[in-house]
């Protein structure tokens, strides 16, 4: 990826953190699962009926390739960075995005994992605020991380909430 200066997604003065590279191994076990209900879709009807429904086999097996390679990029994108008013964040390939959280706009943060995500230790922060379209999401962090997040993020939203 090319990045020129002044790039609108490198605020100045920034130190992005990535997210964990544990979350690829949680999206690419989810592909693996559904790649084989897939390949069981067309492989059963391929072998008893027809040799057409091997093209949907082929397809099946393509998908999966790109979507593994296609994950580790999504993976690398995503990033945060903690500043003295805000939180930002970033992510995307194709079509990037920017999403800055002032910390007095913060109600309350959660913390979400599922049994997946539990398994290779990853957990997922999102931030509410006063409004809806403005929610933010951080996916696949350490659990620990995760952790200390949701408290310096709480701390930070109330003293900024307190100074109104």
């Amino acid at each position: 990826m090319v990045r020129t200066q002044g790039d609108v997604f490198d605020a100045d003065g920034a130190a992005w953190t990535p997210i964990s590279p544990k979350l690829a191994a949680v999206r690419r076990a989810w592909l693996a699962i559904e790649s084989l209900v897939a390949l069981a879709v067309f492989t059963v009807p391929a072998v008893m009926f027809s040799r057409w429904f091997l093209i949907g086999t082929a397809v099946s097996v393509l998908a999966l390739i790109w979507g593994w390679w296609l994950i580790g990029r999504q993976i690398r994108s995503w990033g945060y960075a903690e500043r003295a008013d805000d939180l930002l964040i970033r992510h995307g390939v194709m079509f990037r995005e920017l999403v800055v959280v002032p910390y007095g706009r913060m109600q309350f943060v959660d913390v979400q994992a599922g049994p997946i995500d539990q398994l290779f230790g990853v957990a997922h922060i999102q931030l509410h605020t006063a409004s809806a379209g403005t929610d933010a999401r951080i996916p696949g962090l350490n659990t620990a991380e995760a952790s200390r997040l949701r408290d310096r993020l709480a701390s930070r939203g109330e003293a900024r909430l307190a100074g109104l």
